[in-house]
């Protein structure tokens, strides 16, 4: 009994030894222009920053897609340290304009999510043709990542033989060294 209890109690430690670190994904701490402002003039550029330093990359994109599911962006997205930012089209249409983006987390793991602002007068802006818009459309989720499977089952064996090994060990009936 005192064996399984043993083996047990190791076992739970190894477990909390074994906990992965957690990892910080980024957050957007701003942006310009600024989540549910009203603008009377459209931006030429849209930039979001955020608090850790973002992964270069063709993964990160910032796409703006105003009324009726048109397209202003004007250029691909730059990087820079933890601001990511892109060209926009002279805006057209009066409405909610969405700034989606998709950028790789300095711990390595996919973050999106989106910005709205509010064109409040038409500008004579044409939106981007369907071939100028490459960029994906931003789900508007934030943090898609997981951690990897296989610490866990390296981790899992490893604990799993220290306990055989402990077990073993206990079992062992000391030597009399009498004889």
């Amino acid at each position: 009994m005192k064996r399984l209890l043993a083996c047990l109690l190791l076992a739970a430690g190894g477990m909390l030894g074994l906990a992965g670190p957690a990892f910080a994904h980024n957050v957007l701490v701003g942006s310009d222009p600024k989540d549910g402002v009203s603008l009377e003039a459209g931006p030429s550029t849209v930039s979001l920053t955020f608090d850790l330093p973002i992964q270069q990359g063709d993964f990160d994109v910032i796409t703006v897609n105003g009324p009726n599911s048109t397209r202003w962006e004007a250029g691909s997205a730059k990087v820079d340290s933890n601001v990511i930012s892109a060209p926009v089209r002279p805006l057209g249409a009066a409405g909610v304009y969405t700034v989606g983006y998709r950028i790789l987390s300095a711990d390595g793991h996919p973050v999106s999510g989106s910005v709205k602002f509010t064109l409040t007068k038409a500008g004579n802006g044409t939106p981007a043709t369907p071939t100028a818009a490459a960029g994906p459309q931003s789900s508007g989720g934030s943090d898609s990542g997981s951690v990897p499977v296989w610490p866990w089952i390296v981790g899992g064996v490893a604990l799993l033989g220290v306990g055989v090994f402990v077990a073993l060990r206990m079992g062992r009936v000391p030597e009399d060294s009498s004889k």
